[in-house]
């Protein structure tokens, strides 16, 4: 449902302000939207200090890509949602990369559930494997989804149209899965340790 002249003139007005640098558009935005983007990163990313760096990344490029708003194509909170999307794939892909840059003794040891060489980039590892066990372990239309989605980059409607599958569906879909995901880890996978 298209947005009304009114809030459309409103959002262009704040971004217009935003692009300009005027600290009162910025802290609207940011009062509007940065609860909605952490939500977001803290879905996909596995700590909340990613999550809050997240946040930050996400409003600098809304900043800089401010003068690029158009209200007549889509409304603030979905060009907001874009572009935090968008931030968050480009962000799993590095963390997807550096895992296939991993030397392959390496990813053995981490896949093998035994202790890996210390440091940040096998801690790391250790997360994305364990993270992947769980999405393993989700319902096969869930797994398909969040993988193709966050993993590699495809938005809901390509992953519907690849499966045959309503747009409405692939988005339940994603939302369970995100569910589950966060449900494991609150609930603790004792077993697996």
């Amino acid at each position: 449902m298209p947005a009304s002249p009114e809030s459309q003139a409103t959002d262009l007005a704040l971004m217009q302000g935003v692009a300009r640098g005027d600290v009162a558009s910025v802290a609207g935005l940011y009062d509007r939207f940065s609860s909605l983007v952490y939500r977001m990163a803290y879905q996909v990313l596995p700590n909340r200090d990613m999550a809050e760096e997240a946040v930050q990344e996400v409003f600098i490029r809304l900043w800089k890509t401010a003068h690029r708003y158009d209200p007549s194509r889509a409304a603030l909170v979905t060009w907001v949602m874009l572009i935090t999307r968008r931030f968050l794939v480009d962000r799993l892909r590095r963390t997807r990369s550096a895992m296939k840059a991993a030397p392959l003794d390496e990813k053995i040891v981490m896949d093998s559930g035994r202790a890996a060489r210390p440091g940040d980039e096998s801690e790391q590892g250790e997360r994305f494997g364990a993270l992947m066990k769980k999405i393993d372990k989700l319902p096969e239309l869930q797994k398909t989804v969040v993988t193709r989605a966050y993993l590699n980059g495809q938005t809901l409607r390509q992953i519907g149209e690849e499966l045959n599958t309503p747009l409405g569906t692939v988005k339940s879909a994603l939302s369970r899965a995100l569910v589950r995901l966060r449900e494991s880890d609150s609930g603790g996978e004792g077993q697996a340790l």
